[in-house]
């Protein structure tokens, strides 16, 4: 029995090391990490001009980028996925000369690269770019039909990078400071919705028409996206926080009508999200919601939106407590990331729980601001049952990889406890709102994020995002009672987790700082009752 146990053991290690390893390839860490090549320049605009032939399910473009010299060098890496080939590139008239490393292309340049001198480059492309399996999670583009058999075009590749489309410099951490210009060609009869404001549309001989869309604040890559359909328009303008924002929404034609009801939902958005976070980050580039042939994505200032026009995630409540019906889930998640991801953006793929942890807490904020505290409460909690603790929340760094979905709901909940610890939704808020200003319009790490909260609170609370974000274990309380005596302390938490957790002594509040060692408190009250706050993440255990 004693080898069996000592074999189980074995195993039950073994398999928690091999479930968080993970092998990484040389495409890997060129896609994912600031290499060389990447680092001596800055983002500065994009061009883009893309081409779209449904029937042959073919594009054809080029992407302009002005960049800064940051130090000399005459190498730079640009990225483009296969089935796509790049044709040509030049700068200042001249071709140039590269080679291909997989998904990375090696570009030497001619012209001396001076410090501090503005270049452009121009990139030819062309070819079947890869099909989406699965979108939004599987990236690409989307070929479909609308009810009425027209083409319905879309892309989407958060993950999978912007390279599966377009060729541009595929790394979170560097964002073009002056935005992009995006010239798209839809086919006869179609329209074209991408990020930004409508500059001008085009018509050509052929029936085709061209639609420039121009961003002028900083965007991530993942977030330019092309939607291509016979559309509806109409809109509206939101009294915001800096004034008119301009507000327009693009439904299928057939689906005009039921968008018209539904989409009145954005003002409620925007109403409590500029309460709890501040103003919304784009009011130059306007907010568009946009419907597409999968289920949504937080396109930067064009969300995409695939709802079937109705309350909760496809019709269903995903905390089961009949508040996930009060709104339209695509609406609400993915506009809350025009906040959290496309104003305030990982560097890295790894700490992808700063975008959807706190916009999976934005439902909850929601759902406070219209229904009161206690539905955010029970929505939150109630979403736990979807937490897997199948491994820690923050992924491999420099390697383009992402931590457990966990990062959503048992991101969002962790929020829901560092709100406990803060104990004052007035200083909560103002933390939020403060975030969002300290880190507007900027890449960030993992780091910056915990030192700031950390201020915020006036705690150290490093041990407290280790155990949630670098861990799968939840925090127990344990607690004995004894005559007339309580005592308390938590297990299951890394060294030195210290937190304060609100209990109910005797159906009375009391705050305790519970942390790894034994301590005790006598009552009045002989067998007295201890309960734990249901709103803190953690497990409660009686001895």
């Amino acid at each position: 029995m004693r080898h069996l146990a000592t074999f189980i053991v074995f195993l039950v290690v073994f398999s928690q090391t091999h479930l968080y390893a993970q092998q990484f390839t040389h495409q890997d860490t060129l896609r994912g990490s600031i290499t060389k090549e990447r680092q001596w320049w800055d983002l500065q605009h994009y061009s883009l001009a893309v081409k779209v032939n449904a029937d042959k399910k073919f594009i054809q473009g080029s992407n302009t980028i002005k960049y800064k010299v940051l130090e000399p060098n005459q190498v730079m890496q640009i990225d483009l996925q296969d089935p796509l080939r790049i044709t040509k590139i030049t700068q200042n008239g001249e071709n140039l000369n590269f080679e291909k490393d997989g998904y990375a292309y090696f570009i030497t340049l001619s012209l001396p690269q001076k410090k501090a001198q503005i270049e452009t480059i121009t990139i030819f492309y062309e070819g079947t770019p890869k099909e989406a399996i699965r979108p939004p999670w599987d990236g690409g583009f989307t070929w479909a039909k609308d009810p009425n058999g027209k083409h319905f075009i879309a892309t989407s590749n958060q993950g999978i990078g912007a390279s599966i489309w377009w060729p541009c410099k595929d790394h979170m951490y560097d964002e073009p400071d002056e935005g992009i210009d995006m010239m798209i060609t839809a086919p006869k009869g179609l329209m074209d919705v991408s990020n930004g404001q409508l500059i001008k549309t085009t018509a050509h001989k052929d029936g085709t028409k061209t639609f420039h869309w121009q961003v002028v604040n900083p965007i991530n890559n993942y977030g330019v996206n092309i939607n291509i359909g016979d559309y509806a328009e109409f809109g509206e303008i939101y009294k915001g926080a800096l004034g008119d924002l301009k507000c327009t929404y693009y439904p299928l034609a057939v689906n005009l009508q039921k968008a018209k009801e539904q989409f009145k939902q954005v003002p409620k958005m925007l109403e409590a999200f500029e309460h709890w976070f501040g103003p919304y980050p784009f009011y130059r580039d306007g907010f568009k919601l946009v419907e597409v042939p999968y289920l949504g994505m937080e396109h930067q200032s064009s969300v995409t939106y695939g709802n079937q026009y109705m309350n909760g995630y496809r019709g269903r409540d995903l905390s089961d407590t009949g508040w996930g019906l009060k709104f339209d889930f695509i609406i609400i998640h993915e506009a809350g990331h025009e906040w959290f991801a496309n104003s305030i953006t990982n560097k890295d793929a790894a700490d992808m729980w700063i975008h959807e942890g706190f916009t999976a807490y934005s439902e909850s904020l929601y759902l406070d601001y219209h229904f009161g505290k206690q539905a955010g409460n029970e929505y939150t909690i109630g979403k736990r049952a979807t937490i897997r603790n199948d491994r820690p929340i923050i992924g491999h760094y420099n390697v383009n990889h992402s931590g457990s979905g966990d990062m959503y709901n048992k991101g969002a909940n962790m929020i829901h406890t560092y709100r406990q610890i803060i104990n004052n939704d007035d200083q909560f808020r103002k933390i939020l709102r403060g975030m969002n200003k300290e880190f507007y319009h900027q890449t960030v790490t993992t780091a910056q994020i915990e030192n700031y909260m950390s201020e915020g609170a006036g705690l150290d609370l490093s041990k407290f995002f280790d155990q949630y974000l670098r861990t799968v274990k939840i925090p127990v309380l344990e607690y004995k009672i004894n005559d007339k005596t309580i005592k308390y302390r938590f297990n299951n938490v890394v060294k030195g987790f210290e937190i304060p957790v609100m209990v109910l002594v005797n159906n009375k509040p009391k705050r305790l700082i519970v942390n790894e060692q034994w301590q005790e408190f006598g009552t009045q009250k002989t067998l007295p009752t201890l309960v734990v706050d249901q709103n803190y993440y953690i497990n409660s255990k009686k001895l």
